[in-house]
């Protein structure tokens, strides 16, 4: 009996030994910014998860929750960075991975688009054509083709081998901001500040559909995964999704307190994730049309995107940061600096574990993952 009650007393103490640990990892999970020493931290969450279940005390609920919350820990991404690319002579608009990972596209106001070899980590060719800045530009999923869109009211289309442009489509009244092919690679989307949204064939480069979005103008534009909607952000503060065969609007999103710079949809299409000149991230629930979660930041957002898994959130700000966000842990989880001017752009790669981000200093940086 004794014994029983000795070693009672010793897993209390351990347990309670273990839960002042815990809350001093919580305290430097909390605290994690930039060059977090993960590996070490990792070894010993492992460490702490291993002996609760050796000795079966995960049956307690609190343990059970909190290991939960510790597996995400372990499981999620971190950066570092990885190299510079520069080459653009002045602010850098946009920046893109290739769907095979190997080559990184951008776009400038200095009017060219860029292709870099990312183990290279050199610029292996210039496209110039257009006439002005050059707002938008990126590979086919196949990486046969380019697409770009310019101030100068054209798409151009680019044939990769070659890399000579190959189609000029011409309609937009005013500048194009923004591009994007359709899921099947079949149509090409554009955004204009003639406050039209137009959809094009891909290989007759004929106008398909004119959608008018008058008065509000257009920050960027997305065909849903299943390509039977596009979603749109505006000045208005508000989120439209539309149907591609009527060009016309299912429904709004309403709750930013200032213009909404980009609104995208998840890979599943259940969810729209979107940033605001209002200094948040919002997350949306497209069957309920609500929004279901928040994420404050101290400066504007100026750019968003998903990793492959969904779980994670990307964002570029003013302040020349750029930010980690977990969804599931609902908390910013790690902030990455380098760039000297606002980040214009990021994205990531499919695999997950390259970053890429464009800014206005003219610089293109790399991060990769620990």
């Amino acid at each position: 009996m004794k014994t029983n009650v000795d070693e009672w007393i010793k897993d209390k103490k351990a347990i309670e030994k273990e839960k002042i640990e815990i809350e001093n990892i919580k305290k430097e999970l909390e605290g994690m910014k930039e060059g977090p020493d993960i590996e070490k931290l990792k070894v010993k969450i492992k460490i702490i998860i291993e002996h609760w279940i050796n000795k079966l005390l995960i049956k307690m609920g609190w343990i059970n929750e909190f290991n939960n919350i510790i597996s995400r820990y372990i499981m999620m991404k971190y950066f570092k960075h990885l190299k510079s690319l520069e080459g653009h002579s002045k602010y850098v608009c946009s920046v893109k991975f290739s769907s095979d990972c190997t080559k990184i596209i951008s776009s400038s106001i200095d009017e060219t688009i860029r292709i870099w070899d990312i183990k290279l980590g050199k610029e292996i060719k210039i496209l110039r054509g257009h006439l002005t800045r050059v707002n938008d530009a990126i590979f086919s999923l196949n990486g046969d083709l380019i697409i770009s869109c310019s101030n100068d009211k054209t798409i151009r289309i680019w044939d990769v081998k070659s890399w000579k442009e190959i189609r000029k489509l011409e309609g937009h009244s005013d500048g194009i901001g923004y591009i994007n092919f359709s899921p099947d690679q079949k149509i090409i989307i554009s955004g204009s500040y003639d406050q039209t949204i137009r959809l094009w064939d891909l290989y007759s480069g004929k106008e398909i559909q004119k959608i008018n979005v008058y008065p509000n103008d257009i920050n960027n534009i997305q065909f849903s995964p299943n390509g039977q909607q596009i979603i749109s952000s505006s000045p208005d503060n508000i989120i439209r999704i539309w149907d591609v065969k009527s060009g016309k609007i299912l429904y709004q999103l309403f709750g930013h307190s200032n213009c909404v710079i980009k609104s995208i949809f998840s890979t599943t299409g259940y969810f729209i994730i979107s940033c605001s000149l209002d200094h948040t991230i919002r997350i949306w629930n497209v069957i309920s049309k609500k929004c279901i979660q928040i994420f404050k930041y101290t400066d504007i957002i100026n750019d968003i995107q998903l990793f492959p898994d969904n779980q994670t959130i990307i964002s570029g700000s003013w302040d020349k940061t750029i930010q980690l966000w977990d969804i599931q842990l609902k908390v910013q989880i790690q902030i990455l600096k380098g760039h000297s001017a606002c980040i214009t752009e990021v994205n990531v790669s499919p695999d997950g574990n390259t970053i890429v981000s464009a800014s206005s200093d003219g610089a293109i940086q790399l991060w990769e993952s620990l």
